[in-house]
Parts: structure tokens; C-alpha cells; sequence
């Protein structure tokens, strides 16, 4: 595909579920010139500039009350929009493309103050402060969740899902490195990096009842776990993080996982049944909201972390392991709440409002 002349910059930093959307996203955009802003330290320090040009600035986001640390970042994010003008300007950018978080706060301001057109992406069903706050300021507003639009100041939103990676569109590959029998029921447990450690140890807990009753476990710990060697068993699988996480949700029988909009896109996609169990810590509770969204599906069984005890985990798990109609059903229904196009979805919003706002421009 030929490159096309139109300059676009993608603001997306942080974490997989920032990053991943709008790396699906910029790969449908290959006709692009497309450049990064990020944060310096962060995960697309790692990914981003295998791809594409990465510029990074310093920015925090706003937590908790009013002080003098507001004020600190307050001044951070006016020296964060005027670097973000500059790169706008220097670059000369067509439009600018983000996926919230605190990276697109001076990325929206800075648009704006250019007149320049600004996409935004927002994936959980608990719409960001920042979503929330300069949404009115965006040209247009892409939705993971249908029902964030009733959270959200403006009323002309769309709901095109959230991008997956190209792995999960694809046929599934084989798990040999693993080893696990064809006919074994299998469970993956996948806290993330991010407060893991409360799931590993109801997971390790509980563990031993599913191993002796004939399931294999895959349990993804996450870097920070402490305990990550406390428990050893033929069926037992354990590691940090897994490369090719298409292929194991789809052989998955079922998850235990928390609830990040970017998480459940892949349950949904691969068709995967789970348990979730939201992380408690995240921004004003929004992974509960985006469990909701799956528990009425009948996607999913959800659990709050306070709530949850390890004989409560222990026979939730033994009993969708004997209830293979009751996982049929609930793996009908989060392939029902997939969006398998989504990345075409936000590329083609993006492709016509660049394109309008060039077209009212000449």
C-alpha cells in the first residue's frame, strides 16, 4: 500500500489495555504516518519504537482531592500541552488519536488549541476521568462499551468495541511447549502484573481440589509474586506472562481473571467463560462495572476480592468443571458480546474524520 501524505499522532501510554488498542488500531492505518506520544518508563517504551517514532513527555494523573499536588500536576500538564503543541506543529499533524489514560489529556488540549480534529478511544464501561472531563473537546468518541454513552456529557458516541491484537483474529496454534493433553479440562488464571498476588494465593489455595479432580492449571503470576514457587504439581503450570495468550484462551475451558476492558475483549473474543474477580485498587472501581457488563451477558460469574473466600473459589471452580452445558452457554454468550472488527471499526472513524476536517481545511 502506497504511504499517503496524512500525518497522525497516537497518544496511548501506560498499560496492555491503552497500548494494545491503539497498536491494533495504527496497524490499520499502515498508509499512515503515523508517530507515538508516550511517557518515558513506561510499557510503550518497550513496544512502540520497534514501529513507530516515539516521542515522550512527563505527565501524572489526577487522584484523590484538591492540594498542592494538584497543583503540581497542573503545572505538569500545562508544560506537557505546550511540548505537545510544539511536536503537533513541528510534525505538522493531521489529527491526533488516543485511547485515554493520562497521556491524552494534553494531547486533547493541545488539538484543540490547534483546531486540529482529535479521535478518542475509551474501552471500559466506567467512562476516565479524563473521558469524561474533555470528551466535549474531542471531535469524536469511540466506545468499548455501549453503555458507557450514558456516562458521558455528549450524546453522539459510537460503540465500536476495543482492538485486540492480530494474534487473537487468527486461527489458534498449537500449545505444545506446554504439553496438555488434548482432553484435559484446562483453567488459566490470569491476575496481571497488577495486584496479582491477592489472586495468586486464593488460586494456590484452592488449586489442589481442581488438580485432584483430574483439571490442569495454567496460572500466569505475574512479576511481583513473592510465593510464585509455594505450590508444585504435574498439572500445575506456572508463569509470569505467556506470549501467545490467543492459543490458551481458546483451549482454556474457563478463566479466573480480573476485569480490564482489554482482558475481557480477549475472553470475548476467543469465546472463553470466566470468573472474575475485579481489581479493587483500579481508578474509581471501573473494572466492576466492566464485569457487570459480562455477569448480565452470562459471560461470567463475578466475584468482589473482599468477598471472596477460598472455599467460596475452590466449589465455584469444581462446579463449572462438571457443568459442561452451563460453559457451553456462558462461551456462547461472550462470543455474542464480541466486536471481532473493532480495529477496522475505530480505523475507518478515524480515516473520516481526518479526512473532513482536511476536506474543510483546503
Amino acid at each position: 500500500m502506497a504511504l499517503s501524505s496524512t500525518r497522525l499522532l497516537v497518544a496511548a501510554s501506560g498499560t496492555g489495555g491503552h497500548l494494545f488498542p491503539a497498536i491494533a488500531t495504527a496497524e490499520q492505518l499502515s498508509d499512515y504516518q503515523i508517530e507515538w506520544l508516550g511517557v518515558p518508563d513506561r510499557l510503550e517504551t518497550q513496544l512502540v519504537p520497534q514501529k513507530y517514532l516515539l516521542h515522550t513527555i512527563r505527565v501524572g494523573g489526577f487522584q484523590g482531592r484538591l492540594g498542592l499536588g494538584s497543583v503540581r500536576l497542573m503545572t505538569q500538564l500545562m508544560r506537557a500541552v505546550f511540548q505537545v503543541r510544539q511536536i503537533l506543529q513541528q510534525g505538522k499533524f493531521q489529527g491526533v488519536f488516543t485511547t485515554g489514560g493520562y497521556i491524552s489529556a494534553p494531547a486533547i488540549i493541545a488539538a484543540r488549541s490547534l483546531g486540529l480534529p482529535t479521535i478518542l478511544h475509551e474501552s471500559n464501561a466506567l467512562p476516565g476521568k479524563v473521558t469524561r472531563w474533555l470528551s466535549p473537546w474531542c471531535t469524536t468518541v469511540a466506545l468499548g462499551f455501549d453503555t458507557a454513552s450514558s456516562l458521558l456529557p455528549r450524546t453522539d458516541s459510537i460503540c465500536v468495541g476495543t482492538p485486540v491484537r492480530s494474534q487473537f483474529l487468527q486461527a489458534a496454534s498449537d500449545l505444545q511447549e506446554l504439553a496438555i493433553p488434548q482432553e484435559a479440562p484446562l483453567v488459566v488464571v490470569m491476575g496481571g502484573s497488577q495486584g496479582a498476588v491477592a489472586v495468586n494465593q486464593l488460586v494456590r489455595q484452592a488449586a489442589p481440589a481442581w488438580l485432584d479432580a483430574g483439571a490442569w492449571l495454567v496460572h500466569l503470576t505475574g512479576d511481583n509474586d513473592p510465593e510464585v514457587d509455594q505450590l508444585s504439581h504435574p498439572h500445575y503450570i506456572h508463569r509470569p506472562f505467556y506470549d501467545n495468550m490467543a492459543a490458551l484462551l481458546q483451549r482454556a475451558d474457563f478463566a479466573i481473571s480480573r476485569a480490564g476492558a482489554g482482558t475481557l475483549t480477549e475472553l470475548a473474543v476467543t469465546r472463553t467463560p470466566a470468573i472474575l474477580i475485579p481489581y479493587p485498587f483500579a481508578a474509581e472501581d471501573h473494572q466492576t462495572y466492566n464485569a457487570a457488563v459480562f455477569a448480565a451477558a452470562g459471560a461470567a460469574l463475578v466475584s468482589r476480592q473482599s468477598d471472596l473466600t477460598v472455599t467460596d473459589l475452590r466449589d465455584r471452580v469444581l462446579t463449572l468443571l462438571n457443568d459442561r452445558e452451563r460453559l457451553a452457554q456462558m462461551a456462547q454468550a461472550a462470543g455474542d458480546l464480541a466486536i471481532t472488527d473493532s480495529a477496522e471499526r475505530l480505523a475507518k472513524l478515524v480515516r473520516e474524520v481526518v479526512q473532513i476536517h482536511s476536506t474543510k481545511s483546503n
